[in-house]
């Protein structure tokens, strides 16, 4: 009888997430929690990770652009595969699209992710997540694994491994352009009161 309650109590709380995220408002989605995995739809985890110059970096919240969070380690190769195309997209959409790359530090060596970064010539921030503390909050758990995050602190796509450049593109193409026709909404609704 007590296991039917909570069950019913279970079902009853994700029936109200479900209605709740659903009703278009950007600012209302919903927050990750410690047992869901930050995905589409729901806010990114925020925290500060020091940079390769030990400077701070705050991940998540809202930021003044669309922001790509991969989480790589010095010993994945198809991080290795994925670290030029990454580079590219910090070239090609500079000034639109943040990338902050997250090296898994508390599984890596950090000599390791630096020789990695030079060689690579990478050029967007590189944070150091030592303890650990972003996979967990980001339930990463291969790598690589990139989180795309709009203008609101939503996580808006959740990619699992290498995908092409022109994919890449195509997604954060789509989010850039939702950013345009969001602002250009709410610039026509506060003219019109």
């Amino acid at each position: 009888m007590k296991r039917s309650l909570i069950l019913l109590a279970i079902v009853l709380i994700l029936a109200g997430a479900a209605v709740y995220q659903n009703n278009g408002k950007h600012d209302d989605a919903l927050a990750a929690s410690s047992d869901v995995r930050p995905k589409p739809g729901y806010t990114a985890p925020t925290l500060t990770l020091p940079d390769l110059k030990d400077q701070n970096v705050a991940i998540g919240g809202k930021q003044d652009k669309l922001t790509l969070v991969n989480f790589w380690a010095s010993w994945c190769y198809p991080c290795e595969m994925e670290a030029p195309d990454l580079q590219a997209l910090a070239k090609e959409y500079k000034g639109k699209l943040q990338i902050l790359g997250i090296n898994a530090t508390s599984l890596d060596k950090e000599r390791q992710a630096r020789e990695f970064v030079d060689q690579q010539k990478l050029t967007f921030p590189i944070l150091m997540d030592r303890k650990g503390n972003a996979q967990e909050l980001y339930k990463v758990n291969s790598f690589p694994l990139s989180v795309l995050v709009d203008g609101n602190g939503i996580v808006r796509e959740r990619v699992q491994g290498v995908i092409d450049k022109s994919k890449w593109q195509e997604m954060i193409d789509k989010w850039l352009d939702a950013a345009i026709e969001e602002k250009a909404s709410g610039n026509a609704a506060s003219k019109a009161s």
